[in-house]
């Protein structure tokens, strides 16, 4: 297996639907930066896979046509929330398999305003099982199904460990502190624990101010071998050390609400990541994870091994979630911050986690990183975690 190489991001700043440009100006804007910052042209890459969640098909073609008609295959990719991670993991296997040097995984998407919701009424929704557990074990509800999933999770995690509300509010509070120092991010204005909670609730212990907003936007990287990279005298200081994507199993329709969003599936996910690089979670110093409501990320400390099971509330008020801590969760401000256009958000994890190993962050930076965890996770359902690691 050829080792794999991150050679070059890039990304554009995150924007609400009101104010967003339509996706194939986004994504050309995304690609550009990523071809510059690996230093190679658009004719030099000889696959592409495109993600996205919302839009027709082939719109994947339309966001490289923008930048280049090489005639190279283009696939396109959609694994709900985790389709930019999706693309990023078909990426790496065109690579470490030897089928492909030279690699474009691309994450776009262009938001409407408003919550999740299923687009196709004339055939059954891939949530159905979802929400069929979800109205068995906590009742019908009018809230968006998603925030059923995640606030029904978050609230029964809460009931086994009496976790505060206090503490789920912290997150988003951090999310904040974090996203103000990222130019790319949507929500840089800091908010109190007390503003979070007096936010309406939404369902269970989540509030509007623990919810990502819709958010449109466009992250890219450029994946190649060592071999080429060094062939063409790029840069060769962060690889992909391992990478895993898991989907569901009876235990997530069968174990309760944390499961039923992917605790087990986003562990599993983990224990490869962690089996195949010989890693010590502990021994890691930032993640990007997946926190599209704030008892997501409560969740996943645990579920990724950042901390042991029912330790999550005294991780977050002890601050080992935060600079200064253990382990800096999101630095980039996360998806409750930065934003989350789905197609997009992968990679634009990818993109944070890779300045983070350069030393490029700026003021996000985390000291002696060397070793950086993605947590990327969509609901139907599918999880990819990877590890990065700095080459010296």
């Amino acid at each position: 297996m050829n080792r794999v190489m991150v050679t070059g991001v890039g990304m554009v700043p995150f924007a609400t639907p009101s104010k967003s440009e339509p996706y194939d100006v986004m994504a050309g804007g995304a690609i550009r930066a990523a071809l510059a910052d690996a230093g190679i042209e658009f004719s030099q890459v000889q696959q592409a896979y495109a993600g996205y969640v919302y839009g027709d098909s082939t719109s994947g073609q339309k966001a490289l046509y923008g930048v280049g008609r090489t005639g190279i295959p283009v696939i396109n990719v959609n694994n709900n929330c985790s389709t930019g991670s999706s693309a990023l993991w078909l990426a790496r296997q065109a690579v470490a398999s030897g089928a492909a040097d030279c690699v474009l995984a691309l994450g776009f998407e262009q938001m409407q305003r408003g919550a999740l919701a299923d687009k196709w009424e004339d055939r059954p929704s891939p949530f159905v099982d979802f929400m069929a557990v979800a109205h068995q074990v906590q009742g019908e509800s009018e809230a968006p199904f998603a925030a059923q999933l995640f606030g029904g999770a978050g609230a029964e995690y809460a009931e086994k460990h009496g976790t505060a509300p206090e503490t789920f509010a912290r997150i988003a509070v951090k999310a904040r502190r974090h996203a103000a120092h990222n130019p790319y991010a949507v929500f840089r204005d800091p908010v109190s624990a007390e503003e979070v909670l007096a936010s309406p609730t939404i369902y269970g212990p989540l509030t509007r101010l623990q919810c990502c907003p819709p958010t449109c936007g466009a992250a890219a990287a450029v994946i190649t071998s060592e071999e080429f990279a060094r062939k063409h005298g790029l840069r060769t200081d962060v690889a992909i050390a391992a990478q895993a994507l898991t989907t569901d199993t009876p235990v997530s329709f069968e174990s309760g609400m944390p499961a039923l969003v992917g605790y087990d599936m986003a562990k599993a996910a983990a224990d490869q990541v962690y089996a195949a690089a010989g890693v010590d979670p502990r021994d890691i110093r930032v993640v990007e994870l997946h926190d599209c409501f704030t008892a997501n990320e409560l969740l996943s400390y645990e579920a990724l091994g950042l901390t042991d099971e029912g330790t999550a509330e005294k991780f977050v008020m002890d601050g080992d979630n935060t600079y200064g801590g253990r382990v800096v969760t999101n630095p980039s401000g996360g998806l409750l911050s930065k934003g989350h256009p789905l197609g997009a958000t992968g990679l634009a994890q990818c993109a944070e986690l890779t300045w983070q190993l350069r030393g490029q962050a700026e003021a996000r930076q985390v000291e002696d990183a060397t070793l950086a965890l993605q947590h990327n996770i969509g609901l139907g359902g599918a999880a990819v975690v990877t590890l990065y690691e700095k080459v010296s």
